[in-house]
């Protein structure tokens, strides 16, 4: 068995932004890291925005608060997020998140099979 070690370190991940309006940093992402079956990426949303309303029908996703504070609206749940909290989104589910603090939110977020674009459906409000 060959030893698979692949590093990454937010400093040298790119920001783009989304489609549902967060920016993004792909920490390990199988096209780009190698890695197999799954994704981690943190996204930032600035202070009094909200990302779009979207689900993903195959990926299991974990967002972990890293940074700030929100809103997750999770299927028709609505409940505040802090540092420290993790919220698992299983697939089919609409979900977003709304930027209730001062400065910008930080969320890491894992799926699993790793994101992909054509598995994410924008919600029209």
């Amino acid at each position: 068995m060959t030893d698979f070690i692949n590093k990454t370190s937010i400093t040298v991940c790119n920001p783009y932004t989304t489609a549902d309006g967060s920016t993004i940093r792909e920490l390990m992402h199988p096209e780009q890291h190698g890695n197999q079956n799954q994704s981690l990426a943190e996204a930032s949303i600035s202070a009094g925005c909200i990302t779009r309303l979207h689900r993903h029908f195959i990926c299991e996703e974990l967002y972990h608060v890293t940074q700030g504070e929100g809103e997750m609206t999770l299927g028709e749940k609505r409940f505040p997020v802090s540092v420290g909290d993790t919220v698992c989104i299983l697939p089919g589910t609409v979900h977003q998140i709304r930027n209730t603090g001062e400065n910008d939110l930080k969320v890491l977020c894992c799926c699993a099979p790793h994101y992909s674009h054509a598995d994410t459906e924008l919600i029209d409000d």
